[in-house]
C-alpha cells in the first residue's frame, strides 16, 4: 500500500469507516452462525427443553439420546456409508472427465474448438429440464442405479470453462519440454499440467463434493428403492416427519423426535465443514486465477 492510501485510512473518517465495517461484519457473520449453533445445542438438549426453550445457545441438561438413535439406525448409517462413496467416487470421475475435456480445449489449434465452445455456453444459458433429463437416464437404463447421481452431471459448464482458462495459462515451454522427451498427450496433462493445476483442481472438487452431498432431486427423482437413498433422503424423511418412531428409522432406541432432527442436521453438516479447511487455501486463488482469462 502506497504513503498516501495508507494516510487516506489513517484519518479520523478512516478509522470510522473501518470500525463500521468491522461492526457490520460481525453482525452478518453472527446472523450466520447463531443458527448453526442454535441446531447443535438443540442437538444435545432433551425433547422437554426443546419445546420450553425457544431459543438457546447451551442446553441446560446435555444428552446424546439423540445422536445414540441415530447411530443405532441402520438406515441411517447405510444411507451415510452409501453418500460418503458416491460422493468419493463422483468427484473424482466429474474432476477427472473435466479436466480430460478442458485440457484439448485450451490448446488454440484444436480443430473445431470455437463450435465446441460454443456448444458448451449454450448450455449454460439453456437446459433441457426435468422431464427431458429423466427420460434420458431411463432410456440409458441408469434408474435405481448410483449412475445416475454422478453421470448426468458429469461435467459442469462453469467448472470447465474456468479450468480451461487456467490451463491456457500455464508455461506452454513446460508441455513443449515434456513432449521432446517422449511424453504423449495423457502424460503431459498427468505429470506436468495437473501438478500445476492443484490450487483450481482443489477448488473445484469442493464444489463437485458439496454438490453431489447435498443433491436432493436426483435421488428423488431416479432411486425408487429406499436401501439406496442418499444422506439427503433420510434427512428429508427426517426432518419432514411430525413426529418421529423407533421403526421410522428401523433401531430400538425410541429417539426424541425434535433433537433428533437437530443431530441429522449436524452429522450432515459436518463431512462439509471438516473438508474445506483443507482446501480451502487454494479456494481463492483457484477462482481468480482461473477466471481472469476469458
Amino acid at each position: 500500500m502506497s504513503s498516501a492510501s495508507h494516510k487516506r485510512f489513517n484519518t479520523p473518517a478512516g478509522r470510522v469507516f473501518d470500525v463500521v465495517n468491522v461492526v457490520m461484519l460481525l453482525g452478518v457473520g453472527l446472523l450466520a452462525i447463531l443458527p448453526f449453533v442454535y441446531v447443535l445445542a438443540g442437538s444435545f438438549a432433551t425433547e422437554l427443553e426443546i419445546t420450553t426453550r425457544p431459543f438457546f445457545l447451551w442446553p441446560s441438561e446435555v444428552t446424546t439420546a439423540s445422536y445414540a438413535s441415530i447411530l443405532s439406525s441402520a438406515a441411517f448409517v447405510r444411507a451415510f456409508v452409501t453418500t460418503v462413496l458416491v460422493t468419493l467416487v463422483g468427484t473424482t470421475i466429474q474432476l477427472a472427465l473435466t479436466a480430460l475435456m478442458a485440457y484439448p480445449l485450451s490448446k488454440v489449434d484444436l480443430p473445431g474448438r470455437r463450435t465446441i465452445l460454443s456448444l458448451v455456453i449454450f448450455t449454460m444459458v439453456f437446459s433441457a429440464g426435468m422431464i427431458p433429463t429423466f427420460l434420458i437416464v431411463k432410456e440409458l437404463g441408469l434408474l435405481d442405479s448410483y449412475w445416475a447421481l454422478i453421470l448426468p452431471m458429469a461435467i459442469n459448464p462453469f467448472s470447465l470453462i474456468i479450468i480451461k482458462n487456467f490451463f491456457e495459462q500455464l508455461p506452454h515451454e513446460l508441455e513443449e519440454s515434456a513432449k521432446i522427451d517422449g511424453a504423449n498427450e495423457l502424460q503431459v496433462l498427468r505429470h506436468v499440467v495437473v501438478p500445476l493445476s492443484k490450487p483450481v483442481l482443489a477448488t473445484f472438487a469442493l464444489f463437485y463434493a458439496v454438490g453431489i452431498w447435498n443433491d436432493y432431486m436426483s435421488p428423488l427423482l431416479y432411486l425408487n428403492d429406499q436401501d439406496m437413498w442418499t444422506l439427503q433422503m433420510i434427512l428429508r424423511q427426517v426432518t419432514a416427519s411430525a413426529s418421529l418412531t423407533a421403526e421410522d428409522l428401523a433401531t430400538d432406541v425410541p429417539p426424541p423426535a425434535q433433537g433428533i432432527k437437530f443431530a441429522v442436521v449436524i452429522i450432515a453438516t459436518i463431512p462439509v465443514l471438516l473438508a474445506y479447511p483443507f482446501l480451502q487455501k487454494h479456494f481463492a486463488k483457484g477462482m481468480l486465477i482461473g477466471s481472469v482469462k476469458g
